[in-house]
């Protein structure tokens, strides 16, 4: 039966034991943090494809990569290899996405993912984002990044259990601010399931995607999350080159937006 156009739903494509798992929410954030994170992930850990999320407001767009075409929001799974003494490792899930879904979406989608995550009895849901920092004086120099030593991470618990375990220990406490988007929804509805949901916000530029914060959130999770983490040597190239494929794919999804909005009046699909 088709959907209504603000209903959500997961297919899976093949069945896999994600019971225990650390699942990322990777849909674009400030600085695309948390779509860098996620492609970081499924690339360097080999994550294969499980489900997809359908949505009749989803982008009618196809991205093809390698000769495949692959679906707007997309579900993986995978795992670091086990450590030396054999111990078993961790399971991962990512959702991934690499445009805006429209903000009548929003809801809808993060209380769907949210229920998913429920029913496979995932461990805990962690939601990378970037946090926009703003210029201390004007001038060329305020305009440069942060250096990599002076990034600070800041998280926030939908529990207080997460929030001892995960977030005082390890980081700055994020205390007062307004986290927008799914983050936002899916930790309201986290603490209203008494479901561990963490943010990580990371100090982001607004303007570009910037792979150095989402490599500082990706070295929070191997620290703390992790019990075989990842080894963090290729991990900042590596991020940047998964920033600049975001950045094409996201500039040639403007220009198709662009040339069709010449050619057919339509509401604006993107934020």
């Amino acid at each position: 039966m088709p959907l209504a156009a603000d209903q959500v739903r997961i297919y899976e494509i093949k069945r896999v034991d994600v019971e225990g798992a650390i699942v990322i929410d990777g849909f674009p954030s400030v600085g695309l943090v948390s779509s860098i994170v996620a492609n970081y992930l499924i690339d360097t850990l080999e994550m294969e494809q499980i489900g997809i999320v359908e949505s009749p407001a989803f982008p009618t767009v196809s991205l093809v990569r390698n000769g495949i075409p692959q679906h707007p929001v997309r579900i993986y799974a995978g795992h670091p290899p086990a450590d030396r003494a054999g111990r078993g490792a961790d399971k991962l899930v990512a959702f991934v996405s690499e445009f805006h879904p429209a903000p009548a979406i929003v809801h809808p989608l993060a209380t769907t993912i949210l229920d998913w995550v429920v029913e496979q009895r995932c461990s805990l849901l962690v939601s990378p984002e970037g946090l926009v920092v703003e210029a201390a004086a004007p001038g060329p120099r305020s305009a440069r990044p942060p250096r990599l030593g002076d990034m600070k991470v800041y998280g926030v618990a939908s529990t207080k259990r997460a929030r001892d375990l995960y977030i005082e220990p390890n980081m700055i406490p994020f205390t007062e601010g307004v986290i927008t988007g799914i983050a936002g929804v899916v930790l309201n509805e986290g603490r209203r399931r008494g479901f561990d949901v963490l943010t990580f916000l990371a100090e982001a530029q607004s303007d570009y995607p910037d792979a150095r914060a989402a490599a500082k959130v990706i070295e929070t999770i191997n620290r703390i999350l992790l019990r075989t983490p990842l080894d963090p040597v290729p991990l900042y190239a590596e991020a940047e080159r998964i920033e600049k494929q975001l950045l094409s794919i996201q500039r040639r999804a403007a220009e198709r937006g662009r040339a069709e909005s010449t050619t057919q009046p339509s509401p604006p699909m993107y934020r």
